[in-house]
């Protein structure tokens, strides 16, 4: 045997995944949950030492289960939810909770950025993509007009990934991929853009306290001091350079070639697909990022998916099973009842500041089951909407590999194959970022990217796959041109503009 770990720091808990990659056979998957730091001012925060705490539960938890001693673990490797800022100052401390991926508080930073940075396209001749909130940029700089005494301590700044790996291994780096997300890249270059560093901090402080980079098959470094202790490893346990949680989940679904699309019905909702080039934006929602397999990887993220269904199933009070079956109760369409789910505010269609909202109500159609089918259509429109952008983009949609909490459910398969006409089918291991973390850890076990290791470990699940039916295609098209309506005239500036 050969074991590796993959780990997934996601939004709502860490999942930690043991695979024995000689035989291609996963031991165990166990999971922590994390708190969240909300308010409605669109913060979103969490304390980096939950994240450890987190994965040391989960690490536990999944040896337990396997029934295996963590000094026969071989490698680890890391995914971590995307655009998170954590700060450090000098002696590695962190300085304060870190600002994630669905901070919207930080909305006026970044449209102070985008005007400092020319406009929206300036940004995208300089960057290679459009900086969005959320992005690690306008946290920045947020920082440094709320609490320039904070600021002021910066020495390292770090992704969610990137500190996993330093709590690991005491190694400062951070990998293309996830980099390319922060809005301080030049994608097309792959490098650190020092020109949108000065923008925020001129002194250079900012620019000096960014990571190295490192590419897909190098080393983070190896375990070492409180971490190896607290987790009972070996001497000699590799940890990759890691990734973003899409850019991992894309390596644990195969995603790694031309011509695959994967889609994420998790807390967000994602899209993307592997570009060995670069991609050319039609669309400034494309966020055109790195791949964290030495490639590109063109994506549409949308804010409210699962974080939108779950806020409706508990309001209503319902388990799972009740949820499920109130959303097959209620038709296509929802009774008329258009949900725009924007309670993170929203990244495509841009809006930040935008909020959620029923529509189409009345007397007849106002029940619990129209509820329930109106947000997860809401949400399901939102990733259509993002499609759409790929496709006038010249990629082709013809198959999506899903993952995500939402790709559990039957009903929620087939909403997605009828909604974007195409087939759907799910890998047969569904905690993709984690099994990306496996592979990319094998990737730094052999110093070389090896396509023969995702054939080996990635499989999809014959079961799930589920085609079209063309009479839905037809009655969702309907409703989903009415949701198009709703959002024009709800957001008209935004949307048409």
């Amino acid at each position: 045997m050969r074991i590796v770990a993959g780990v997934d720091c996601g939004t709502q808990a860490t999942k930690v995944i043991l695979v024995d990659t000689a035989s291609a056979t996963v031991l165990a998957e166990a999971a922590a949950s994390h708190e969240l730091i909300s308010d409605s001012n669109g913060r979103r925060e969490q304390q980096p030492q939950w994240w450890i705490d987190a994965l040391v539960s989960a690490f536990t938890q999944a040896l337990a289960q396997a029934g295996i001693d963590a000094e026969q673990v071989t490698a680890i490797g890391i995914s971590g939810q995307q655009h998170g800022l954590v700060v450090l100052d000098s002696n590695g401390e962190v300085i304060r909770p870190a600002k994630l991926w669905c901070d919207t508080e930080t909305a006026p930073q970044n449209a102070e950025l985008l005007a400092l940075l020319g406009g929206e396209q300036s940004c995208i001749d300089q960057l290679g993509l459009r900086i969005e909130t959320g992005y690690t940029a306008s946290k920045l700089l947020w920082l440094k007009q709320q609490h320039p005494e904070q600021f002021a301590q910066i020495a390292q700044v770090l992704l969610p990934h990137d500190y996993l790996n330093f709590w690991l291994t005491g190694e400062y780096c951070a990998e293309y991929g996830d980099a390319s997300g922060t809005g301080l890249f030049d994608v097309r270059k792959r490098c650190w853009d020092q020109r949108v560093c000065d923008l925020i901090d001129p002194s250079g402080q900012l620019f000096n306290a960014l990571p190295p980079l490192r590419s897909a098959a190098q080393r983070a470094g190896i375990v070492r001091g409180h971490a190896k202790e607290l987790l009972g490893l070996n001497d000699n346990v590799i940890v990759s350079v890691g990734g973003g949680d899409n850019m991992m989940g894309a390596i644990g679904t195969g995603n790694v070639k031309n011509g695959i699309v994967t889609m994420s019905l998790g807390t967000s909702g994602t899209i993307y697909t592997y570009s060995d080039q670069p991609v050319a934006l039609n669309h400034p929602s494309i966020a055109n990022f790195c791949a964290s397999s030495d490639g590109w990887m063109p994506l549409i993220c949308t804010m409210n998916v699962t974080s939108a269904s779950s806020l409706v199933q508990n309001l209503l009070q319902m388990d799972l099973a009740e949820f499920n079956q109130a959303l097959a109760n209620s038709p296509i369409g929802a009774g008329n009842i258009t949900l725009l789910p924007f309670f993170n505010g929203e990244r495509v269609p841009a809006l930040p500041q935008g909020t959620g909202s029923i529509h189409g109500l009345d007397a007849a159609n106002f029940n619990r089951d129209n509820l329930v089918r109106a947000v997860v259509e809401g949400a399901s429109y939102g990733l259509r909407y993002g499609v759409e952008l790929l496709r006038d983009a010249g990629i082709e949609v013809n198959q999506i590999r899903l993952i995500g909490g939402g790709a559990k459910s039957p009903l929620w398969r087939q909403m997605i194959a009828d909604v974007m006409n195409c087939e759907v089918i799910c890998p047969v291991i569904g905690e993709a970022a984690a099994l990306g973390g496996v592979i990319q850890a094998c990737w730094a076990l052999g110093n070389t990217i090896d396509t023969d290791i995702v054939d080996a470990l990635v499989a999809l699940d014959a079961s799930t796959a589920t085609a079209p039916i063309a009479a839905h295609v037809a009655q969702y098209q309907q409703a989903y041109q009415r949701y198009l309506t709703t959002l024009s005239a709800q957001y008209p500036q935004q949307v048409n503009a």
